[in-house]
């Protein structure tokens, strides 16, 4: 999926969520996958939502802009009663002027008429205009995918978050289970005899302990899922499920090709490419302060004291031409350069960022995915020295120190294997928004 098509689809979807708003947009006891996430926050996040609403804005510009290429049609409409102020010399002269002679009365004045102008060349303002807009409107775009990405690499986060955090609680439970059956096995020795009152006590703390981190993850993960909820965008969301796959999948891309991608599609870098060369154009803009305007007029129009009224028209051309206006001109083309090399020094600046970025993406990728083995091996090995713990407690020539380093030995390593998928799939989404193609690897 393009980033065009993914524009059109949002503005689909922005025209539905007032009108599905009334339903539920997950029913409850849905299950949820990563993909089905990222549909509802492209939905129904409100800062997409904005994005979007401003490309429509930049959009209506542009019509703005190219109104000068078209005639301007103005109808105009009066009627005044007219009492002239009189004078005692208009009054004495006596005069039968009917015009003077009506100055010591009031009459109706009508007027009507439409005005029509038109800029015939204004030396390139109007194009300028209009370019600036245009670019304006990519820059929005630009905006509107970067915003996406964004969104999506935050639900991501957020998705895989709530993941880890259920992983944490079935290690949690498993642990109390173990320690359960520790406490069990320890009261048992006890009441015959074999094993002191110490190993009873020891295992009631341990399990105590067990209890408290399951309780500490149980909150998390709901912790997690009102963070998820927030980021979809539907922070009243009503109980569901997640897919909880976080299977490894290496992730095949060298750094040279990474870079490559994201000085290509980085949207962010596209936008500010945008309106660096919209502020070039500025500079263009301001400079036809010092030009003459051209423009063509034409008017008719009807006038009188009563009906039917007289009627006129004219029609001409006027050269407007600025001679001073107080260096205004002038100092609007610095403030356009100015504003050029503020972009410029910007741009520069994001490439930076960019490549930071790429950098840490790719070699946080690559150390997860060198340390998953390791940390597997891990898991195995914690197993097999909890069965031997086990079994020399139970053969009597254990101690529980033992067996509870074993079971830690154990919920650690499960814990941090968990934690280094959970990097991998991040680093993953991460390096993907750094690269500008979390929209295209959606697909």
């Amino acid at each position: 999926m393009n980033y065009k098509s993914l524009i059109i689809l949002i503005s689909f979807m922005l025209l539905m969520p007032f009108s599905a708003g009334a339903q539920e947009i997950i029913k409850k006891g849905e299950a949820l996958n990563l993909e089905r996430c990222i549909e509802i926050a492209l939905k129904m996040q409100p800062n997409i939502i904005a994005a979007s609403s401003t490309v429509n804005i930049n959009e209506s510009r542009i019509g703005q802009a190219k109104s000068n290429y078209y005639p301007q049609v103005n109808w105009s409409s009066s009627y005044s009663r007219i009492k002239p102020a009189s004078s005692s010399s208009s009054s004495s002269s006596g005069t039968s002027n009917g015009t003077l002679g009506r100055t010591s009365g009031s009459f109706d004045q009508y007027s009507a008429g439409f005005n029509v102008s038109q800029t015939i060349y204004d030396f390139g303002k109007t194009p300028t205009q209009v370019k600036i807009q245009n670019l304006n409107l990519d820059s929005s775009r630009s905006d509107l995918r970067n915003t996406t990405d964004q969104i999506i690499l935050a639900v991501k986060q957020a998705y895989y978050g709530v993941v880890q955090a259920k992983y944490n609680v079935l290690v949690a439970e498993d642990t109390v289970k173990q320690t359960q059956q520790q406490l069990e096995q320890a009261k048992g020795f006890f009441t015959v005899g074999t094993k002191p009152k110490f190993d009873v006590t020891k295992a009631e703390v341990d399990l105590s302990n067990a209890k408290l981190n399951l309780i500490k993850n149980e909150n998390a993960f709901r912790v997690s899922k009102v963070n998820l909820n927030i980021i979809m965008g539907i922070p009243d969301a009503p109980e569901y499920t997640l897919d909880e796959n976080i299977s490894f999948v290496k992730y095949e891309i060298t750094l040279e090709d990474a870079l490559a991608k994201a000085y290509e599609n980085r949207p962010d870098l596209k936008s500010i490419v945008s309106r660096r060369q919209a502020s070039e154009s500025s500079v263009d803009l301001a400079k036809t302060g010092y030009y003459p305007v051209l423009t063509g007029n034409a008017a008719y129009s009807w006038s009188g004291e009563k009906f039917p009224l007289e009627h006129g028209w004219d029609v001409g051309a006027a050269l407007s031409f600025p001679i001073f206006s107080g260096f205004l001109t002038k100092y609007q083309v610095q403030e356009a350069k100015a504003n050029l090399d503020v972009l410029k020094a910007n741009e520069e600046s994001l490439k930076q960022t960019v490549f930071l970025e790429v950098q840490e993406a790719y070699l946080t990728l690559r150390a997860a995915e060198e340390a998953i083995p390791t940390a597997k091996l891990g898991v195995e090995q914690a197993k097999e020295n909890l069965e031997i713990a086990n079994g020399r407690y139970a053969a009597g020539v254990g101690n529980p120190i033992e067996v509870t380093d074993a079971e830690v030995g154990l919920a650690n390593a499960r814990t941090f294997y968990i934690q280094i998928l959970y990097a991998d799939k991040i680093a993953q989404a991460s390096l993907e928004k750094a690269m500008g193609i979390a929209v295209q690897a959606r697909q």
